[in-house]
């Protein structure tokens, strides 16, 4: 029997690398992975050109909303903890999270999951209400508009040139901004020791935030039930090559690399990029979920459920000794 043909857009992550290398297969499907396409992983009108792409988490709750036939995979390949991207003008007297209330605080629009995730974090866990902060965004529109929509008119200038002109007082950021990265003075982390930060919401909540899914057409699961299990195996077992490949201290120029590796497995044990629906990732998904819906982004109350294809994990090969 011929085999499925699939084609699934992903960045360039070392856990996807052994299935886009072929060194993985998933069974009864001859999948072509398409890395470094930001346009078909960042674009919603691009998306349907692959049977599957990774995608920013809460851009696929608001657009599943519209299209139920959108669903997907319990795949995420992208994480990050978000204490160290909140930059301050340092001149604008923000030392605490406390004193953003009041403060105009730029995002890159209302869908992006970093900015979903360190709105909702501000809110539940520092004490800095929603509706105590202006935000927004680089075009100029105010958070609560459909920034995401988009208007046709490029930002006036990068964002972290506004904070160095004052003009805005802080800033959640997707990213490392330019101007901090050449070390100017007048920008800096609104919590200098975010990894403790990071490391003390980890230890309170169990959340690693999951910041990118897999998504996937119900309509082709509908014709190949199949192909879901099959698929997460696969994932779970390139994932499962890169940590045995990369834990080796040769394969990573960093001189401490092992120490880092040890510490990282002692806070989020051996499987940190867990797939699936189960105790570690269905109160990260809901978490982020609430987020979306606090913020206004969308229209009806969802399950985690609802959003992704629930695979059994007993039919998958769980690592504990990585």
């Amino acid at each position: 029997m011929a085999k499925l043909q699939l084609t699934l857009a992903c960045g360039d992550y070392e856990i996807m690398r052994p299935l886009a290398e072929g060194a993985v297969e998933a069974e009864g499907i001859d999948l072509t992975v398409l890395r470094r396409d930001r346009a078909r992983i960042l674009q919603s009108a691009r998306r349907d050109e692959c049977d599957m792409a990774e995608f920013n988490i809460v851009a696929y709750f608001c657009d599943s909303e519209s299209d139920p036939d959108l669903f997907a995979l319990p795949v995420f390949p992208h994480r990050r903890f978000r204490l160290g991207f909140v930059f301050v003008n340092t001149g604008a007297g923000i030392r605490e999270p406390a004193d953003l209330i009041g403060k105009t605080v730029a995002v890159r629009g209302e869908r992006p999951a970093a900015v979903i995730w360190m709105r909702g974090i501000l809110n539940e866990h520092f004490g800095v209400p929603y509706d105590s902060v202006r935000y927004l965004d680089p075009m100029g529109m105010l958070a609560g508009q459909d920034a995401g929509a988009g208007s046709g008119r490029a930002p006036r200038r990068r964002v972290d040139e506004m904070l160095l002109a004052g003009e805005i007082d802080a800033f959640l950021s997707p990213g490392l901004p330019p101007a901090f990265l050449a070390g100017d003075p007048r920008i800096g982390r609104l919590f200098p020791d975010f990894e403790q930060r990071d490391r003390e919401y980890y230890e309170k909540t169990g959340i690693f935030p999951i910041m990118h899914a897999v998504t996937i057409r119900r309509s082709l699961l509908e014709r190949a039930p199949w192909a879901a299990p099959n698929l997460l195996r696969a994932f779970e077992e390139s994932k499962r090559l890169a940590y045995e490949r990369n834990r080796n201290p040769r394969a990573m120029p960093l001189a401490f690399f092992q120490r880092a590796w040890e510490d990282q497995r002692s806070l989020l044990g051996s499987d940190p990029w867990r797939y699936g629906l189960n105790e570690e990732t269905r109160p990260n998904l809901a978490t982020v979920l609430r987020y979306a819906g606090e913020q206004g982004l969308l229209q009806r109350e969802r399950s985690v459920d609802e959003l992704f294809v629930d695979i059994d994990e007993s039919q998958l090969e769980r690592f504990e000794d990585v």
